[in-house]
């Protein structure tokens, strides 16, 4: 069982909220959690069709059975349930008494907005970080790490990432795309979402990928839509402001856990992952990933960008805090090299007083402080984060 960083904020939450929400992609642990830090609370799964369609045929009926609130799962299977939450909390003053969870991102947070504004906390859970795994005591060198990816049943089960991720893909196709969309296609979709594997960490290009697969640009913006609102993919937007330089504005591509990027790369061992040539763009992905972790963690949207002009300049973070700009370089390489501060420079060159240093994150031992820049080990990106804004 693993410790998850989030627990503290969702007691917390429980305090001031009379509904907690928690949304997250499939199998990323929001049931476990749930149940194990509530464990008083009545469960129930949304999914079971029998438990769905009483809620849904008599929602004032289904809720009297919980006068002291309970644990909702995938609440977005029966939204119209929020309209009736929100009469019972307002009528009983009570925080803490609703836990929901979600999976389907766009289409819960349009229903929280109308129903349950102003009465629910709403966190975000994604899969395990590198604090909760070294917590738990998992050892993985980081081509390990990179290829199993962060999913708690893979470690919990001991299965074979590769088998994981398949069954992952299927029953997201199955599943989910079908839910949000009308897909007809569904192999022409997984086409879709094995080529955006090839963009990870790259500045996304939509007419590309559009003559690439013969299907219209807007179609592929809405399936991009469907992988962000299920929690597969995001985009990283660029960092920009009148510096005189013309500044590229288009958004990166990452996604939301690495193992399965391997897995639709065709990555299915170390072996393939060490010399892949797509290797410096996981790692750099799987570092994104731990700094949002760490802000979701404790409740906090992270204000994070990159930055690139057209003169090829570029950095792979920029974390704002109030008006400090903090830069961050992401290089895989276990060997430091002078020549990886150089973007970090040329961006305080712009910004000045308002980036007071930055950091180089890379996979080699020797932490060292150069100017006013640190050279840190990827495993201390936690600790980065929270001494950097105070938290």
């Amino acid at each position: 069982m693993f410790t998850r960083a989030i627990t503290e904020e969702l007691i917390e939450s429980t305090k001031v909220y009379p509904v907690v929400t928690i949304i997250g992609p499939r199998q990323s642990g929001k049931t476990t959690l749930v149940k194990q830090i509530f464990p008083l609370k009545p469960y129930v799964n949304l999914e079971d069709p029998d438990i769905r369609r009483f809620a849904q045929s008599d929602p004032r009926r289904f809720l009297e059975q919980y006068q002291n609130g309970a644990i909702l799962d995938e609440i977005q299977r029966v939204p119209e349930l929020l309209s009736y939450i929100q009469v019972i909390i307002d009528e009983k003053q009570k925080n803490g008494m609703y836990i929901l969870t979600g999976s389907h991102q766009i289409s819960l947070h349009q229903e929280i907005s109308q129903s349950l504004a102003g009465r629910t906390a709403l966190l975000k859970l994604l899969p395990l970080s590198l604090s909760e795994l070294s917590s738990a005591q998992v050892k993985m060198s980081l081509d390990e790490q990179l290829l199993t990816g962060c999913f708690p049943r893979v470690y919990i089960n001991h299965i074979n990432p590769a088998k994981y991720y398949r069954d992952y893909v299927q029953t997201y196709l199955e599943r989910d795309v079908r839910k949000i969309v009308n897909v007809k296609d569904l192999m022409q979709f997984q086409h879709f979402l094995s080529l955006a594997a090839t963009r990870v960490g790259q500045i996304l290009d939509i007419n590309n990928m559009s003559n690439e697969l013969g299907i219209a640009n807007s179609t592929i913006s809405q399936w991009f839509s469907i992988l962000e609102a299920s929690f597969i993919s995001f985009r990283l937007q660029p960092y920009f402001e009148n510096f005189g330089k013309r500044i590229i504005k288009t958004p990166k591509l990452y996604f939301n856990d690495v193992g399965l990027v391997c897995y639709l790369l065709g990555i299915l061992d170390v072996s393939q992952l060490t010399n892949h040539p797509l290797r410096g763009h996981l790692f750099e992905n799987f570092i994104i990933l731990e700094i949002v972790k760490t802000h979701l963690n404790m409740g906090i949207e992270p204000s994070i960008y990159y930055f690139r002009d057209s003169h090829q300049n570029e950095v792979d973070i920029i974390l704002q805090n109030a008006n400090n700009l903090t830069p961050l370089e992401i290089k895989s390489s276990e060997t430091y090299h002078l020549s990886f501060l150089k973007s970090l420079k040329y961006f305080k060159t712009l910004v000045g007083d308002r980036c007071p240093h930055g950091f180089l994150i890379y996979a080699g031992q020797h932490e060292q402080g150069v100017g006013d820049f640190e050279v840190m080990n990827y495993n201390q990106i936690s600790k980065v984060i929270r001494n950097e804004f105070n938290y």
